[in-house]
């Protein structure tokens, strides 16, 4: 139980480190991840983030045996060596935290292989898969002595593809096959064969395909460009016949899977074929005493499989009394297991171990987390959740895993439109926990209901749909069905799921539409308080300003009339007309048009004059004394000359003109 603890602790601290370097936030998609590669972290970043200069791995020692962390494995699946949370790439130490001490590694790329095909000639182009398509061109360049500007690279799954594309981010298998066009080069009489070539790829090919055990003939067309391996995957669909277990009669014998039909040598417009299931070799080895007492089909179940070599597998192999070693296979989910998401782990590796790697993409997490992400998501997002229950006694295990749950048609049908979980119930602790799981999340009437069905009748794949209130089981399919049923009938429940979905969505989008306006009334009415509060405090502040722009006027205005007066006072006595002394008569017009009169004594100072017109609210900093004729600027004499040496003696009339 301690190192179960420990494994456990292990496994949260690499799963932590492994989304702190990858920046992957689904926690499901990062442990299928970590599953696909053994919990080795740094295999799974590097598969995730690829290096170009090396790996950086562990020295730790403390977690050597992660490789058998699940227990005992199959011995198809190699030990994987030891490691420990790694940094990816320098561009990823921003978020990836501390470690223990490191070495560099060195770490060779993954090489794709493509086989282009132009004209009458094949180029075979190794290259990186950080590599962009542009590179590929620009060897094909030197190759074929074709100008990139005028080369069409065609070929690809996903259609063109622009020069900036990476490899990596196009999920290609090692092998691929591509061809070139050249529509702006003529081609010369040496090249019209090529020609000929060039046009039977975008040609139709008309393909006769008759298929033996239905004695039934398929007309298809495909494209010249498609490959021999497109082909057989299309046509898997229609027969249930999985590519590895097809016999093919009527191909050339010089073609490959990888080659076009163009490139292939086939009849052209119409070439005849035929297709039947590969048959497995006989099984002559006698089953043990160990597997002697295994449950046989029953006269009422035989109807179903009369004939087990129908689906490619041997009596014996569909019994489970192919060897001793099948008899004493590692189960799917060990017994008692503390953790959920350990088990389903186990259960995926094991799968894939006994049944291949085409096969349903298993939720790892709980049902209440496979729950949440089905349900309670945006209406949009949300899927059926289908529940597969295995169960190693029934007769029918091996079959629906291998022929049902692993056809293509069904894989690709549940990947898009479901989230599947998983569980084992061949132990009856982990059956009786599973009963305790549905009972919480589902009601006890689908704990009852799994209950009811026998063991002969497993394995079970249960369609679940989240309501309102609550969730509904809408089938339950058992182990005795086809590849037909089972996709009819799981377009039977998509077809309600997506009637209730369109009911949802429109409520969201109602309810989404109120809440919207709802924000935008909020969001106005919110503007509209911050306009009036900018406007009050605008209003505030230039009422501020104008109290301030009057209380420095008024003081300057304080500060004038305390000059005038003390002016005023300063001055002398104005003198009598008659007098001893020569007395100056002046008349000063101010702006406003009015006359100061006074009387002065000729040896008056002009500054004494100045000062009786400052006095009257005219500085002389601000206005200047003007003589009418001559003009004469008085301010510019000397303020300490008399009237007389100004000449402004015995009368004269100035007036006032403000600086400018």
């Amino acid at each position: 139980m301690a190192s179960d603890s420990e494994n456990n602790m292990d496994r949260e601290i690499i799963l932590a480190d492994f989304q702190a370097c990858t920046g992957i936030d689904d926690i499901a998609e990062a442990i299928t991840l970590l599953e696909l590669n053994n919990w080795d972290l740094v295999a799974a970043i590097n598969g995730v983030i690829p290096q170009e200069n090396g790996i950086l791995q562990s020295n730790l020692s403390s977690v050597a045996s992660q490789a058998n962390i699940y227990g005992t494995r199959s011995q198809a699946a190699p030990a994987a060596p030891p490691a420990a949370p790694a940094v990816a790439s320098s561009s990823s130490s921003a978020f990836c935290p501390a470690l223990p001490s490191r070495h560099i590694v060195e770490r060779q790329p993954r090489m794709l292989n493509f086989r282009v095909e132009y004209r009458q000639r094949t180029v075979e182009v190794v290259i990186e898969e950080g590599s962009v398509v542009g590179e590929i061109k620009q060897i094909l360049e030197t190759e074929l002595q074709v100008p990139v500007s005028k080369m069409q690279l065609k070929g690809w799954k996903s259609g063109d593809l622009s020069d900036s594309i990476v490899l990596q981010s196009l999920h290609l298998p090692k092998n691929n096959s591509l061809y070139v066009l050249t529509p702006e080069i003529t081609p010369t009489a040496s090249t019209s064969q090529n020609s000929v070539l060039q046009e039977s790829l975008n040609q139709n090919f008309l393909l006769v395909i008759s298929h033996r055990e239905a004695q039934r003939d398929y007309n298809l067309n495909f494209p010249g460009s498609r490959t021999i391996q497109e082909v057989k995957r299309n046509v898997s669909d229609l027969i249930n016949i999985p590519v590895r277990h097809q016999q093919w009669e009527g191909w050339p014998a010089s073609a490959s899977d990888s080659m076009t039909l163009a490139a292939s040598g086939i009849s052209y417009p119409c070439h005849h074929l035929g297709v039947c299931r590969r048959s497995s070799p006989a099984n002559t080895r006698e089953p043990t005493e160990e597997c002697a007492d295994v449950h046989m089909v029953s006269d009422s179940e035989g109807d179903d499989f009369e004939d087990a070599s129908e689906f490619g597998v041997e009596e014996s192999e569909m019994f489970g009394m192919g060897t001793s070693t099948g008899c004493r296979k590692a189960p799917l989910m060990p017994e008692n297991t503390e953790n959920e998401v350990d088990a389903l782990l186990h259960f995926t590796a094991e799968f894939t171990t006994r049944y291949g790697e085409c096969h349903p993409v298993f939720f790892i997490g709980t049902l209440e987390a496979a729950s949440q992400e089905a349900f309670y998501g945006k209406a949009r997002d949300r899927k059926l959740l289908a529940i597969y229950l295995h169960n190693d006694e029934s007769v029918l295990g091996n079959v629906f895993c291998s022929q049902m749950m692993c056809a293509d048609s069904i894989v690709s049908y549940l990947s898009q439109n479901f989230i599947t979980w998983a569980w084992d119930v061949t132990k009856e602790a982990n059956k009786a926990r599973l009963l305790t799981m549905c009972t919480r999340h589902f009601g006890s009437v689908v704990a009852q209901t799994i209950r009811t069905y026998k063991t002969d009748q497993f394995p079970l794949l249960l369609i679940v749909m989240g309501k309102r209130t609550s969730n509904e089981v809408l089938n339950v399919i058992q182990g005795n069905t086809t590849v037909d049923e089972l996709m009819m009938r799981l377009m039977g429940a998509m077809e309600i799921f997506t009637a209730q979905q369109q009911e949802d969505i429109k409520d969201e989008d109602e309810r989404e539409a109120r809440e919207m306006v709802k924000r935008e009334q909020d969001e106005a009415y919110q503007l509209s308080l911050e306009a009036d509060r900018k406007k009050r405090e605008a209003q505030e502040r230039e009422q501020a300003e104008q109290l301030r722009l009057q209380q420095i006027q008024k003081e300057a205005d304080d500060e004038k009339e305390a000059i005038r007066l003390s002016l005023e006072h300063a001055l002398p006595p104005e003198p009598a007309e008659e007098g001893g002394e020569p007395i100056s008569k002046l008349r000063i017009r101010t702006p406003s048009g009015e006359f100061l009169v006074r009387r002065f004594l000729g040896s008056t100072k002009l500054q004494v004059l100045f000062d009786f017109v400052a006095s009257k609210g005219y500085p002389w900093e601000d206005f200047k004394l003007l003589t009418t004729f001559p003009r004469r600027n008085i301010t510019q004499l000397d303020p300490a000359s008399s009237l007389l040496e100004a000449k402004l003696f015995p009368q004269e009339t100035l007036f006032l003109e403000a600086k400018e």
